[in-house]
């Protein structure tokens, strides 16, 4: 019966020793990671709606909400008038007067003309009468006066008409490209704006966690999608400063799926020091406590199209 029963016990024992061989902690035990990215808006707005559901995956240049900015549409009325106005009055300024100023300033110089002609035969006529001494020195001043201010305007009148027709100077084109200019920028400025409205993916991503709803006030750098890259993907190993001598970047690696089989070639693309020794992939520390940590970042090298990774997976370095 004892000799059974020590048979038996040695069985056991068999069975379970070759289940704790098979279920043993591997040190390249490693972590399935992707690339995060976020994307928010540089504008406040209420968003008017979303277009995609958390765990979609959109591709680069994809609409993912439409924010509602009301100033918008008042801005760009604005800027419009104002490139209407200042193209006006550099189309004044190169090309110079109208035919009908033009002919408005003839005219006022024609009746300047004849004021001064008229004015002209008084004084001759009072000048006569005056050496004759048929009128007085005050009449004959105001005469004199009135000639002087006929002249006047017309060589005033003579300038303006000469201005016209040379056309406006170097500084008033300047002053009127320059306000032109403005409004241009300003209009750029809103049509930037208006972009805006459109929260955009920067990348191909997969979406999963949208922070708002709809009818939800955005504020400008406030992360409205969160996300991984799909084209982002690597691997994360801790090693030990024992072990660490055994990887070098560039070195290439056969890494296993635990549960699926499925192989992927690999290789080591960065190498730094973990600053905590909590900062580890593997669930049961199989060095010294006193040993410095590394991190292997690793990259796939084959196409992985047919192969299922979710963050934080499991995955092992084949030996």
């Amino acid at each position: 019966m004892k000799t059974y029963t020590h048979i038996l016990i040695s069985f056991l024992a068999l069975i379970t020793l070759n289940s704790c061989k098979n279920d043993q902690i591997t040190p390249n035990r490693g972590k399935v990671k992707f690339e995060t990215i976020s994307v928010s808006s540089k504008i406040a707005g209420r968003i008017d709606k979303i277009y995609v559901k958390e765990g979609q995956k959109v591709k680069k240049g994809d609409t993912l909400a439409l924010v509602n900015i009301p100033e918008v549409s008042a801005k760009l009325m604005q800027a419009e008038g104002a490139i209407t106005a200042a193209q006006g009055q550099l189309n004044l300024a190169f090309n110079g007067a109208t035919t009908e100023q033009l002919n408005q300033i003839e005219g006022q110089l024609n009746s300047g003309k004849a004021q001064m002609e008229f004015a002209q035969e008084s004084y001759n006529r009072l000048q006569n009468m005056y050496q004759d001494s048929l009128v007085s020195q005050q009449q004959f001043d105001e005469v004199k006066m009135k000639l002087q201010m006929a002249k006047a305007q017309v060589d005033a009148l003579e300038a303006k008409r000469d201005e016209i027709r040379k056309g406006a100077r170097s500084e008033q084109i300047e002053q009127a490209q320059g306000q032109l200019d403005r409004a241009l920028g300003a209009k750029k400025e809103v049509m930037s704006a208006s972009d805006e409205q459109y929260v955009i993916a920067p990348a191909d991503m997969s979406v999963e966690t949208i922070s708002l709803e709809e009818g939800e006030l955005l504020t400008p750098g406030y992360a409205l999608f969160n996300g991984y890259k799909t084209d982002g993907m690597y691997f994360r190993f801790t090693i030990p400063e024992s072990r660490i001598y055994d990887y070098k970047v560039g070195k290439e690696l056969t890494l296993v799926n635990p549960y699926t089989k499925d192989e992927t070639r690999a290789k080591i693309v960065a190498i730094k020091q973990l600053a905590q020794y909590a900062d580890i992939t593997s669930t049961s520390p199989l060095y010294e406590l006193s040993e410095s940590i590394y991190e292997l970042k690793v990259v796939p090298t084959s196409d992985t199209g047919d192969q299922q990774f979710y963050v934080n997976a499991t995955i092992l370095i084949k030996q």
